[in-house]
């Protein structure tokens, strides 16, 4: 496997590089990343080591540059992860998640569909989507692959649109394409604007955490290690045309999953003079569209790829506090490009 992962640099994509990169059937791994706000050169320094990697700066937009690296690298596997994914940032500016994710989308498509013509061969595009393309579920039920497409807000509009456009080049076209939908990730590596590296930046600061409307949405957690394994499942055994749904099992009110990030903290870093850190809470209006709640029904890639994941929300996010809280370097080279930590990531 020759792989081309786009958006390496960022949260998922650096955790999938570096599972990829002890899979013995993988050969090569190449990077292609645009650097912007998420994408940041630190956190790829733990991969460079490797023989087997290499780093392409770049944008999926720019067709002929892909389709170079495509040649040169004689690609077998395209990874896609490229894309604008927040949906606060979508609210307040949509148009790079159009171009990205969509428009990138379809370049990168393009890429490949020409590149399959010229080596009269296949090529395998696994596309990395969200369940927020799914909409928002009640108090029961969870998505399946099946489930009817109500994107809420523009970053998920904007995925949903990707999602169909890389359906319609396997329908007309052949590619061998394969999709995921994923719940909400966490782990070491994620941009601070997310829930879980937010609340633990502002909980050591002694700043305010806050948390949007009761603080009752739901979300499903999957611990960003068992993600990057289902990915490597879909890529290498995924059947073309097929979607995988991929979850983690573990379901939490949003104001549960920070009080318990805070109980977590008040272990292991004590704050100054005592109390706890679950006093710097401060509820704020909600988002617009706000969907209630997310879950996934992962039984599909559990029964035919043999997937399931190895982290519960308890070791996962003790695993991630403990990565945060020794790797305050990597936080602050983040948030020393002028980014301000404003925004909720939920």
């Amino acid at each position: 496997m020759r792989i081309l992962v786009t958006g390496g640099a960022g949260f998922i994509g650096s955790n999938l590089i570096g599972h990829l990169l002890i899979q013995p059937e993988v050969e090569k791994v190449v990077n292609l990343d645009a650097l912007t706000y998420a994408g940041n050169s630190v956190t790829l320094k733990h991969l460079e080591t490797s023989n087997r990697y290499q780093f392409k700066k770049g944008q999926i937009q720019d067709r002929l540059m892909v389709s170079k690296l495509l040649r040169e690298k004689n690609i077998t596997h395209v990874m896609n992860l490229a894309a604008e994914s927040h949906v606060d940032r979508s609210i307040e500016g949509p148009d790079a998640f159009v171009q990205t994710n969509i428009v990138g989308t379809f370049e990168l498509l393009e890429a490949c569909r020409s590149y399959e013509k010229e080596i009269c061969s296949k090529i395998k595009f696994l596309h990395i989507s969200t369940d927020e393309v799914f909409g928002s579920l009640g108090n029961e039920g969870k998505f399946t692959e099946s489930t009817p497409y109500a994107p809420n807000s523009p970053y998920a509009a904007s995925k949903a649109a990707s999602d169909m456009l890389v359906r319609s080049y396997h329908k007309t076209y052949d590619l061998d394409c394969v999709i995921t939908n994923c719940s909400n990730n966490y782990g070491p590596y994620q941009f601070p604007e997310k829930l879980i590296p937010l609340v633990i930046i502002k909980a050591t600061r002694g700043e305010s955490i806050p948390v949007y409307g009761k603080g009752d949405n739901v979300r499903d957690w999957l611990y960003v290690t068992d993600h990057a394994e289902a990915l490597f499942r879909a890529a290498a055994k995924g059947l073309s045309g097929e979607t995988y749904n991929i979850g983690g099992d573990q379901e939490l009110q949003n104001i549960d999953l920070v009080n318990g990030i805070c109980t977590a903290l008040d272990h292991k870093y004590p704050k100054n003079g005592g109390g706890s850190y679950a006093e710097q809470i401060q509820f704020v209006p909600d988002r617009p569209g706000h969907d209630f709640r997310y879950a996934i029904d992962a039984s599909k890639i559990k029964k035919d790829l043999g997937w399931s994941p190895q982290y519960n929300i308890r070791s996962g996010l003790e695993a991630t506090i403990d990565w945060y809280l020794k790797n305050t370097d990597w936080c602050e080279s983040v948030l020393s490009r002028g980014y301000e930590l404003q925004r909720l990531g939920l």
